[in-house]
C-alpha cells in the first residue's frame, strides 16, 4: 500500500506536482528504447508529427490507487497487442488535447468524462513508430463507474496498482523483435505484462512525479 498518510493527500501532492516544472526527458530516458547497438530512436517530433493525447486515470480501491491500461489487439499495426495507456488522435470536433483524451478513453473503455477530473498533464511525448506527438492528460475518476471496453480497439483492461508502477522490482529489460527490428526495451512488469515504449516512458515521468513526495519511503 502506498506508504502516504492518506490516498486524498497523495492525489493533492500528485496535482500540485503537475503543475510545477517536470522532468521530461530526464525521466523518459530511464525506459527510452534503444536500437540492438543502442542507438538511439529520435524524440524530437517531425513537422509531420500527428497530434494526440492520453488518459493517465486514477481511482481509489479500498485504500488502493489503480490505473486502468488497455491491451490493444492484434492487428497490422505498430502497436498490435501493445499496453498502453487509453487515447487517440486530436479530431477536429475536440476543442483541445484534454478533451481529446477524455473523448477516446470514453470511447475505449465507456468511462464518461464527466466522470473524471483533470489534475493535470506531463510532459508531451513524441512516438516515432506512429509519428504521434502525444499529451498525457492525468485525471481522477471521481465516481462510480464501469468499464465498457471498445471490442475492435480494446482486447481486455489491466487495472495497474500504483504500488507496481513505484517498485523498482518491476522495472525490467528484454529484446523485442517488432517488424524485423530488434529493440532493446527497458519495461515495466505489471501482472505479467510488457508494458514498454511510450507507455513505460511516461509511466517513468509519473513515478518521478510520486517519488518527489517528502513521505514517501520511494524518494528519488
Amino acid at each position: 500500500m502506498v506508504n502516504l498518510v492518506t490516498v486524498v493527500e497523495l492525489l493533492e501532492h500528485i496535482r500540485i506536482a503537475l503543475n510545477k516544472p517536470l522532468p521530461g526527458e530526464k525521466a523518459h530516458s530511464e525506459m527510452l528504447p534503444t536500437r540492438a547497438d543502442k542507438s538511439s530512436f529520435p524524440v524530437k517530433p517531425k513537422s509531420s508529427a500527428r497530434v494526440g493525447a492520453v488518459l493517465l486515470a486514477l481511482y481509489e480501491d479500498q485504500g488502493r490507487i489503480k490505473i486502468p491500461l488497455i491491451k490493444r489487439p492484434k492487428y497490422d499495426g505498430v502497436h498490435a497487442g501493445q499496453i498502453s495507456f487509453p487515447g487517440g488522435k486530436l479530431e477536429p470536433e475536440d476543442s483541445d488535447l484534454i478533451e481529446t483524451a477524455l473523448r477516446e478513453t470514453h470511447e475505449e473503455i465507456g468511462i464518461e468524462p464527466e466522470k473524471i477530473e483533470v489534475i493535470g498533464t506531463m510532459s508531451e511525448l513524441y512516438i516515432v513508430a506512429s509519428n504521434f506527438n502525444v499529451l498525457p492528460v492525468v485525471g481522477v475518476i471521481k465516481k462510480d463507474f464501469d468499464y465498457v471496453p471498445d471490442g475492435h480497439e480494446v482486447e481486455s483492461i489491466v487495472e495497474a496498482d500504483l504500488e507496481e508502477i513505484i517498485n523498482d522490482d518491476n522495472l525490467k529489460e528484454k529484446v523485442i523483435n517488432v517488424r524485423n527490428l530488434s529493440i532493446h526495451a527497458p519495461y515495466f512488469d505489471i501482472q505479467g505484462h510488457v508494458v514498454w515504449g511510450a507507455t513505460a516512458m511516461m509511466l517513468s515521468e509519473f513515478r518521478w512525479v510520486i517519488k518527489q513526495h517528502p513521505e514517501s519511503r520511494w524518494m528519488v
